[in-house]
């Protein structure tokens, strides 16, 4: 283990001088800090000071947490009928994804509020359920969609509308 120059000592003196233990812990014996010494000029060019970093603009809400616990309870007992039905079985991942993107559209168009999309279940498959390729996209596929802004969940639909191979789509009302 090779050992701090006397700069490297400097420095990190001066580092564990901004460091405060946390409320209640005790500072370990043995383990003050040295003086802090002098820094001297050194003949290394110095760095510019870094930019600070813009704040994050906020984020979009994500599909599936601005329901109301009403909607949540209708929709897990399969109380609501779905607005319009887009059934996804045939279709291969690109062409399935341009139905989706296209019934989406004409959805938020027409004003509906709930969207049930059938993925379908593997034929035979006994719990635990493995995705299939569609169903394991269409996650992907909403949250880049350029409808994103209009969906408020995702949910799992209830039995009678297809269960683990259906999924619920709520659109926001539109205001105004």
């Amino acid at each position: 283990m090779r050992r701090l120059t006397p700069d490297e000592k400097t420095l990190w003196a001066r580092v564990v001088e901004t460091v405060r233990p946390l409320s209640g812990t005790p500072r370990p014996a043995g383990e003050d800090p040295a003086p802090p010494q002098p820094v001297r000029e050194s003949s290394a060019p110095s760095r510019p000071a870094p930019r600070p970093v813009p704040p994050a603009p906020p984020a979009a809400p994500r599909p599936g947490v601005t329901l109301d616990g009403s909607w949540d309870r209708r929709l897990s007992r399969g109380l609501v009928a779905p607005d319009a039905v887009l059934d996804l079985h045939g279709h291969n991942l690109a062409t399935a994804h341009d139905l989706l993107d296209r019934r989406l559209e004409q959805a938020i168009a027409a004003g509906a509020r709930l969207l049930l999309l059938v993925t379908g279940k593997p034929p035979g498959a006994e719990r635990p359920v493995k995705r299939g390729a569609i169903r394991a996209a269409v996650g992907d596929w909403l949250a880049a969609s350029r409808h994103a802004g209009a969906i408020a969940a995702v949910r799992s639909a209830h039995p009678r509308h297809g269960g683990a191979g259906a999924l619920y789509i709520v659109l926001r009302r539109r205001r105004g």
